[in-house]
């Protein structure tokens, strides 16, 4: 009231500006996007996330003396390995979320108290997972630097959730890392059991 302008500067900008500087992981877009747009796509997102881990994951299985022909919708369809790829991605996303909310609720108690709390920090965390979405460019553009960008990748999603826990719960640089690193932990934990357990992740 005493600036008489508004407090989201993002309302007043175009949506691709928006997106440009949540690529950025600017706290601002994120804070807009989060708490000042009405978007639903959470578990759209979450799911095609998953697909885009999971064909890296089973392309990587794929031995790379065999023509596959890409139009062989069929033969694609039959591949289980694909479908057990979308397991074991589904089970390590599972395991590094569930890792962030122990270390949160550890950490500060007086957060996540409520349920809209928890949902909306779950809502954040699928939605800044969106740079996997560049699994797919990364591995159909094929070349010599293809690991690098994969890891790259999953740094960018890192910074992403890291962002996206700092703007939801209010917290400074060193709370959201923390629970990043908790949660990546178990993660590698479940990776780690899958392999003692003879599965290819």
């Amino acid at each position: 009231k005493s600036c008489q302008k508004p407090v989201d500067k993002y309302i007043e900008y175009d949506p691709v500006i928006i997106l440009i500087n949540a690529v950025l992981c600017k706290a601002q877009a994120y804070r807009h996007i989060l708490f000042n747009t009405k978007i639903n796509i959470h578990g759209k997102l979450y799911i095609f996330c998953l697909l885009c881990e999971a064909y890296v994951r089973w392309l990587q299985l794929q031995d790379s003396s065999q023509n596959i022909d890409p139009d062989d919708l069929i033969r694609y369809a039959k591949e289980w390995d694909f479908y057990r790829m979308f397991g074991i991605a589904s089970l390590e996303q599972t395991s590094f979320l569930v890792g962030i909310f122990i270390t949160l609720w550890w950490m500060r108690p007086e957060m996540l108290k409520t349920k809209s709390e928890f949902i909306l920090l779950l809502k954040a965390l699928l939605l800044s997972s969106y740079g996997k979405l560049l699994l797919i460019p990364a591995v159909i553009w094929e070349h010599d630097y293809t690991p690098l960008c994969l890891a790259f990748i999953k740094v960018f999603v890192l910074i992403s959730n890291s962002q996206a826990i700092r703007v939801t719960l209010n917290l400074n640089r060193v709370f959201p890392w923390l629970a990043i690193f908790f949660g990546l932990f178990l993660e590698n934990g479940v990776v780690c059991l899958f392999q003692k357990m003879g599965l290819d992740v």
